[in-house]
């Protein structure tokens, strides 16, 4: 059963659905792309594959969408905000290794703050390597700043683009799936946890 917090930003109020498993071993912060939320067939994939493994899964409903604005806005603003939220998260869980992640923006969000957020490791679903149709515009420094290993999950037909298997950790294509991995969303989750409970395992070694 989970539990909604209502936490406060610089930038106006976030919402977290926190899911608490039981003996947990590691906190895993997750939110949603720019015109989404966080019951994205995906993020509650994700929630349902690592929370039987000792991972409580907190989601993040982002000030802007509690607004009702459709864009995240300034890039600064969206990052101190979820830095705020992370703080927040984290101290109502002391002593669990942190890892975060999203989809589409919320990816990129996840990377910009990693080491600022001290996140042990970045979850990136759909990560929008470019505006659709405009290759030129490279948001992969994103993913190579992020200062931790960094798991990317793309579909093969995703208008945004596929990061280069060089700027992640590792890096999942699905084949047939596009932005919204709408055909097998059961499959991101796998994916997720197939890379992220060996890497707890490693930390906890």
């Amino acid at each position: 059963m989970g539990v909604a917090l209502e936490i406060e930003t610089p930038h106006g109020p976030a919402l977290a659905e926190v899911e608490e498993a039981p003996g947990a071993r590691l906190l895993l912060v997750l939110t949603h792309g720019s015109g989404g939320g966080v019951d994205a067939p995906d993020l509650l994939a994700v929630r349902d594959a690592v929370l039987p493994a000792g991972v409580t899964v907190a989601r993040v409903v982002q000030p802007f969408r509690l607004r009702g604005a459709r864009a995240p806005g300034s890039a600064v603003k969206q990052d101190e905000a979820w830095l705020a939220v992370v703080a927040a998260l984290r101290a109502r869980h002391p002593g669990l290794p942190l890892v975060q992640g999203g989809r589409s923006n919320g990816a990129r969000v996840a990377c910009r703050t990693a080491h600022e957020a001290g996140a042990g490791a970045v979850v990136a679903l759909a990560f929008p390597l470019h505006p659709p149709g405009k290759p030129d515009r490279s948001r992969a420094d994103e993913l190579r700043q992020a200062g931790t290993p960094v798991l990317v999950v793309s579909g093969d037909r995703d208008p945004f683009g596929v990061p280069d298997e060089k700027d992640a950790a590792r890096l999942v294509v699905l084949p047939g799936e596009g932005h919204e991995f709408r055909k097998n969303p059961a499959r991101v989750g796998e994916e997720v946890a197939r890379w992220l409970l060996p890497w707890l395992l490693e930390q906890e070694a």
